[in-house]
């Protein structure tokens, strides 16, 4: 593995590849933290950062969480993820153009990075991704591939939940629980609408998403509710030593990647008595899916099994911590 120093922590990845798209102008990356077990598998984001630096940080991070997520869920690739840095307006000509790009750069890899969707990307983003590169999974349903990860990815947290309910409450049966979910994009909501008759208030930087159903709060004031359980279910950082000290839950179970701003804070969190799921446990249904269905040839019900598979891991880890 090569070292790669950011700032002042050092990464061990085997790649880190940038490029300046010759289509659109645009930065794209992908690094490549482990092929030792397989292929590396992991989505290709589009966002805007404030600094470049922003994203080989991002990238490096969740391309480190994918080998982690891989390894616990027993599939046979490694960890990578890919960014594609939005710096301007982005037009459909200029979105197709940077995907274009991104094809270019997944193709350098040789099949050793296999990209799928994530914050910024969906099903037809990895159509045009196909038609330059074999190497990208989740295209829309009517061309042939598993589409959408979401169903899977909120059913792989409900999984986790029930096991860390169990062991936190007693109980998985969460009826009457304040349960507050950090981002109601399409993941958050499904998970809230899989809870049941808890006490659901949820929060999104997009009022839009505000709706009657749920209780909502401000996303400034989401981390600082009391409440049974909090789901992080937007962007990652979240869990800083600043955040857990105004926590007010007893289990912290969420789809939202890298949810600690260093591994140092799952350490505080203990010493709070604060029941945590690392992230790359309860998020791995959606990849568990793909691979079952893209790799393996499962059927969606075969592959929804080993989705459900992810509340006896979160059982055989906690029993194992005591």
């Amino acid at each position: 593995m090569a070292e790669v120093r950011e700032g002042t922590q050092m990464w061990e990845h085997e790649q880190l590849v940038v490029r300046t798209g010759r289509r659109s102008g645009m930065t794209t990356m992908v690094a490549l933290h482990s092929t030792e077990a397989g292929p590396a598998v992991g989505g290709c984001r589009m966002k805007t950062y404030a600094r470049i630096t922003d994203a080989i940080t991002d990238v490096l991070r969740l391309s480190k969480a994918m080998t982690l997520k891989c390894a616990v869920a027993g599939i046979p690739h490694g960890g990578a993820k890919s960014v594609i840095v939005v710096d301007r307006e982005l037009t459909p000509e200029l979105r197709r153009a940077v995907l274009l790009d991104h094809a270019d750069l997944i193709n350098e890899f040789g099949g050793a990075y296999q990209a799928g969707p994530d914050v910024g990307t969906g099903p037809d983003d990895m159509l045009v991704l196909r038609e330059l590169t074999p190497h990208a999974y989740c295209l829309p349903e009517e061309h042939g591939g598993t589409g959408s990860s979401s169903g899977p990815t909120a059913r792989g947290v409900l999984a986790a939940l029930k096991a860390a309910s169990r062991h936190v409450f007693g109980t998985d049966d969460l009826t009457g629980r304040k349960v507050v979910i950090s981002g109601f994009g399409s993941v958050g909501e499904l998970i809230a609408k899989g809870l049941g008759g808890a006490d659901i208030t949820v929060s999104d930087v997009d009022e839009s998403r505000r709706t009657g159903e749920f209780g909502w709060v401000h996303p400034d004031e989401a981390y600082q509710v009391k409440a049974d359980v909090l789901i992080p279910a937007a962007v990652g950082g979240v869990l800083s030593p600043e955040t857990v000290r105004h926590l007010d839950v007893r289990l912290i179970v969420g789809p939202a990647n890298n949810q600690l701003t260093d591994d140092g804070v799952a350490g505080l969190l203990e010493e709070r008595g604060i029941v945590w799921v690392p992230d790359h446990v309860a998020s791995a249904g959606g990849v568990i899916y793909t691979l079952a269905r893209e790799d393996d040839g499962a059927d969606h019900e075969t592959a929804l099994k080993r989705v459900d598979g992810i509340e006896a891991t979160v059982e055989r880890m906690l029993r194992a911590r005591g």
